[in-house]
């Protein structure tokens, strides 16, 4: 199970990283200032730290250069409101291994994720397959019995995290959170917009509506009896 060391001093984004985190399968562990971000990221307990650049006592760019100046190799991922050219390079050449500004989508954060920690464990599936739908990671392709949909950024992001949990019921919220970032309005029907969408696209059938809760993706030819399993991610 993967240890990330969350260093961000706005809660809010910090409860949304951690939430999407654990529920990923990792363990999460968030810091608010830099000094601890420092002192936790050298005990050697953690895989791979998400490091914000505007923290108090100490900021970002320091953390990184005080790790990097200690021989410490942890993989550190930017986050932060500061998406200028002159701050990328800064935080790519002081060490980080990757570099994104804020807002984000938490489905791009978490394969940045896990993209760095992929050297040392055994290689992720590029393709998710599920009832006669399949989507290639890589490509960003998605195909259908074979035939080749066409798919916008947003709708690929929906589908990937539908194909992610399939079988399971995917609140509206959590769907929102996956997709559309931290910074959603709960009240939106958007979810319900771009499922129409993906029906259309994908086939009506394979998107079974859990009323009152939110979607789950079925295979075609599967007989739903009984009731659905709980909400999970």
């Amino acid at each position: 199970m993967s240890r990330i060391l969350i260093a961000e001093d706005e809660p809010r984004i910090a409860a949304f990283i951690e939430k999407g985190l654990r529920a990923a399968g990792m363990t999460p562990t968030v810091v608010a200032d830099g000094r601890g971000a420092f002192d936790y990221a050298m005990t050697g307990g953690f895989d791979l730290v998400i490091l914000d650049i505007g923290l108090p006592i100490i900021d970002g760019f320091s953390v990184l250069r005080q790790l990097r100046e200690a021989r410490n190799e942890l993989p550190v991922i930017i986050l932060t409101a500061r998406d200028s050219i002159t701050d990328t390079v800064a935080g790519l050449e002081g060490g980080a291994d990757d570099y994104m500004a804020k807002p984000f989508r938490f489905e791009e954060l978490l394969a940045r994720i896990r993209l760095r920690l992929r050297e040392d464990r055994a290689p992720e599936a590029m393709v998710l397959h599920h009832g006669g739908l399949s989507l290639d990671l890589r490509t960003r392709r998605a195909t259908v019995d074979g035939r080749t949909v066409e798919l916008s950024a947003r709708e690929f992001s929906l589908a990937e995290t539908f194909l992610r949990h399939p079988g399971q019921v995917l609140s509206r919220e959590q769907l929102l959170s996956r997709v559309w970032g931290y910074d959603f309005d709960p009240g939106s029907n958007v979810v319900d917009v771009y499922v129409r969408y993906l029906r259309r696209k994908l086939g009506s059938e394979r998107f079974m509506t859990v009323r009152g809760i939110g979607y789950r993706l079925i295979s075609p030819d599967s007989e739903e009896d009984g009731p659905p399993p709980p909400p999970a991610l």
